[in-house]
C-alpha cells in the first residue's frame, strides 16, 4: 500500500501598476488607458500572526476579524529590513501608508483571492521597499510582507497596488 502525501501550493504575486496622474489611474480602471509601467514581483512571507488569523477564520475560533473589503489594507513602506516571520506590521519607521480596499475588493476567481487599493496622487510619495495586507486598524493583525525595492512614486503619480494570493 502506498502513502498518500498532501501537498499545499502558495503563490503570491503582487502587481504595482504606474499612471503619471490620477486622471491617468481612473481612465485605466474605466478601460481607457494604460499605465506607463507595470511591475510583477512574485513570493512574500506568511507572517505568524496573519496565520493565526487565518487559522481562526477557517475553524470559527474566538472573534477574528476578516481580510474583507471593509477591514482589509493594503500597506507600502520604505523599510528595507528582511521579512522575519515574527514581524507584525510594515518596519518603516515613518514612511508608511496604508489603503482600503478599491471597490469589489477583495475578489475571489477560483483558488485566487485578489485584494486592490489605489495609491493617489497625494499618497506614499516615498520609496516602495516593502508591502503587506492586514486586516485593518482596530484588529490589525498582519497576513503578509514582502520587501522589494520598486521605485519612488512622486507628488501627482497614482499608483495601484494588487496582492492575489493562489492555493492549490
Amino acid at each position: 500500500m502506498s502513502a498518500i502525501r498532501e501537498k499545499l501550493s502558495y503563490k503570491t504575486l503582487w502587481t504595482i501598476r504606474k499612471f503619471e496622474s490620477d486622471q491617468a489611474q481612473q481612465a485605466w480602471e474605466r478601460g481607457e488607458a494604460q499605465p506607463y509601467e507595470t511591475v510583477e514581483i512574485e513570493g512574500n512571507l506568511l507572517l505568524n500572526e496573519g496565520i493565526g488569523e487565518l487559522w481562526d477564520l477557517a475553524c470559527g475560533l474566538g472573534s477574528p476579524t476578516a481580510f474583507s473589503n471593509a477591514n482589509a489594507r493594503l500597506g507600502v513602506g520604505d523599510s528595507s529590513t528582511a521579512e522575519s516571520a515574527s514581524q507584525t506590521d510594515l518596519q518603516a519607521a515613518t514612511n508608511k501608508t496604508y489603503k482600503a480596499m478599491s471597490a469589489s475588493y477583495p475578489s475571489r476567481a477560483s483558488q485566487t483571492v485578489t485584494w486592490r487599493a489605489v495609491f493617489a496622487s497625494g499618497d506614499a510619495n516615498y520609496a516602495w521597499n516593502e508591502f503587506v495586507v492586514d486586516n485593518g486598524a482596530s484588529a490589525l493583525k498582519t497576513l503578509n510582507r514582502k520587501v522589494s525595492a520598486q521605485g519612488t512614486k512622486a507628488a501627482g503619480q497614482s499608483w495601484t497596488l494588487d496582492l492575489a494570493i493562489t492555493l492549490s
